[in-house]
């Protein structure tokens, strides 16, 4: 886009890295089928440092109990490959699983990250479950706060942070090297796009971000956060291309206006059911993937506000 001088930069890198195969990160897709979430292992082939993208806490709503199957999937790739991790990277604050980021940083270490604007997120959330004084909303949860442009390593890799907000007002992609991890914006061509409906979700801007992503160069490779399988599709998917999307995705390829979007988005966000983990989930995510505080008998609660969204 003329103008984004940040864009411009993540354009730069990944030509450099298609130009070079040394400068593109070896990756590793760990899908879990309860969430339909893709969790990814990212990491620089000649220095071995590592990347954990979007990771997933194994839980069972009906219970409360947590386990670590699909986290420890991750640590056997990671030692096996002799891998050191030294990021824990989040997207957004997740409506539909419980991050693993805690659990992994024990085991591995790294720097636990996420966009700045988990701030505003902490802040309409603190207040919907009544999170009291004691919760922190400046996003000290975490160990790095990633502003829009913001450059980052993973060994001799180039990464570069973009804000791509509308799904929530958070949403960061992680341009490393050749490769886009792109949350929740957009999906696998023959499925389309994010919701836009949650507190601080806008469909306009939405549009406008995934725009902005897909101004990235044709041979950009896409991963993705999830995938539910689009009627007629068998196989599970999550690796795209821009070039791609721009020719196929149903809601928003080429040719398609913002108007258009926006009226297709907020009609189809109508139709469709909470996330069946967004309190849980949502609850724990701000907090960096950290249950709340126990309680006077040492259990942690999760919060279900009764009539308030």
């Amino acid at each position: 886009m003329v103008g984004d001088r940040n864009l411009n930069r993540a354009t730069a890198q990944i030509e450099r890295a298609q130009a070079d195969k040394r400068l593109r990160p070896s990756i590793a897709g760990f899908f879990d089928e309860a969430t339909n979430t893709v969790s990814y292992v990212v990491h620089d082939p000649k220095t071995g440092e590592a990347a954990i993208i979007d990771s997933v806490l194994d839980f069972d709503a009906a219970s409360g109990r947590t386990s670590n199957g699909s986290a420890d999937r991750m640590i056997e790739y990671v030692t096996s490959n002799n891998l050191k991790v030294t990021w824990l990277i989040e997207t957004h604050a997740h409506a539909d699983h419980i991050s693993a980021a805690p659990y992994l940083q024990e085991r591995l270490g790294g720097k636990l990250a996420i966009g700045r604007d988990i701030i505003r997120v902490q802040e309409v959330f603190g207040k919907l479950f009544n999170a009291g004084t004691n919760f922190e909303r400046d996003g000290s949860q975490f160990d790095k706060l990633f502003e829009d442009g913001e450059t980052f390593r993973i060994g001799e890799l180039e990464g570069i942070a973009l804000h791509v907000p509308g799904h929530t007002p958070a949403d960061m992609a992680f341009i490393i090297g050749d490769a886009a991890f792109v949350g929740d914006t957009i999906f696998m061509p023959d499925f389309g796009t994010a919701r836009a409906d949650f507190p601080g979700g806008d469909a306009g801007q939405l549009f406008r971000s995934i725009r902005r992503l897909l101004s990235l160069p044709d041979e950009t490779r896409l991963f993705l956060c999830h995938d539910y399988k689009a009627p007629g599709r068998d196989e599970y998917a999550w690796e795209t291309t821009v070039k791609q999307q721009r020719e196929e995705n149903v809601h928003v390829k080429d040719g398609v206006t913002e108007q258009d979007f926006v009226a297709m988005r907020t009609d189809r966000d109508k139709t469709l059911s909470m996330p069946k983990l967004i309190m849980p989930s949502v609850q724990v995510n701000i907090r960096g993937g950290r249950l709340p505080d126990p309680e006077e008998n040492g259990v942690s609660y999760i919060k279900i506000p009764v009539n308030a969204v």
